[in-house]
């Protein structure tokens, strides 16, 4: 949770990316739904302060209204251990909403969840954090996140997380295995189909840990506006020292044909 400092720069337009994705619109969109480009952003459908914790169970359709953040979920800054602005119980289903700012630590999954067509337009502390045990599977299907100061996906608990239809702009960590949790654990990672607008500055998709075994797989990344090859597909790290970057056989699952320049 470092306090680097927010990259505030303009989002270039982004033409074609459903075309150069090949993303099925069906895949991605619900009632009300944008697309997953990182140009097409959601239009709200009206906005709700939040003020205290939402706890979500079941299933939540918000038809993209937009949350944000209040008193004392009215920060926006990387402080540890803010509140999220909502919390899912294990099994829930979270959809079409946007997290405007503040959005303080974004939401909070305790157990397995799905996150569909979720949108973030200022991250907060994290995006999402996802803290079940061993055995959880956590989905975020479709949706976005920009102006991550540091991770967008916080995974402190067990299990794996699918990332599938995703766009990211102005961050500096996609995914991140926790390094330093009281109780670590062996996490999995799957990407395929995301869009990844560079920053100018180095940034990483995934961070795992090898050390603990972690594994990333990533299929179907598109990387724009990054001539320079600043943006890292996998950072290898023993909890927090960085001990390498590049795909292998072992944790880093990908080959060159994964990843498309544009």
């Amino acid at each position: 949770m470092s306090s680097a400092t927010r990259p505030r720069a303009r989002r270039r337009a982004l033409t074609g990316a459903l075309a150069t994705l090949g993303l099925s619109v069906g895949m991605i969109m619900t009632t009300g739904a944008q697309s997953a480009s990182a140009a097409t952003w959601p239009t709200p459908n009206g906005s709700q302060a939040v003020s205290s914790t939402i706890p979500i169970s079941g299933t939540k359709d918000y038809g993209m209204k937009r949350l944000y953040g209040t008193g004392e979920l009215g920060g926006d800054g990387q402080d540890e251990g803010q509140d999220p602005i909502l919390r899912l119980a294990n099994g829930a289903v979270l959809k079409n909403v946007i997290l405007g700012a503040p959005a303080a630590d974004g939401i909070h999954c305790e157990g397995s969840c799905t996150l569909q067509n979720v949108w973030w337009e200022d991250v907060g502390e994290d995006a999402a954090t996802f803290r079940g045990n061993s055995s959880a599977t956590y989905h975020v299907i479709g949706g976005g996140a920009k102006k991550a100061a540091d991770k967008v996906f916080q995974h402190n608990g067990g299990g794996t997380l699918n990332i599938s239809n995703f766009a990211v702009q102005e961050f500096k960590t996609l995914y991140r295995s926790c390094g330093d949790c009281s109780t670590q654990y062996t996490r999995k990672v799957n990407l395929n189909t995301i869009e990844v607008t560079g920053t100018g500055t180095t940034a990483r998709i995934v961070g795992i840990n090898t050390n603990r075994n972690d594994v990333a797989t990533l299929r179907n990344i598109t990387i724009r506006n990054d001539a320079s090859r600043k943006v890292i597909p996998c950072q290898k790290y023993n909890n927090n020292t960085a001990v390498g970057t590049g795909p292998d056989s072992t944790n880093c699952l990908y080959s060159s044909s994964d990843i498309t320049y544009r």
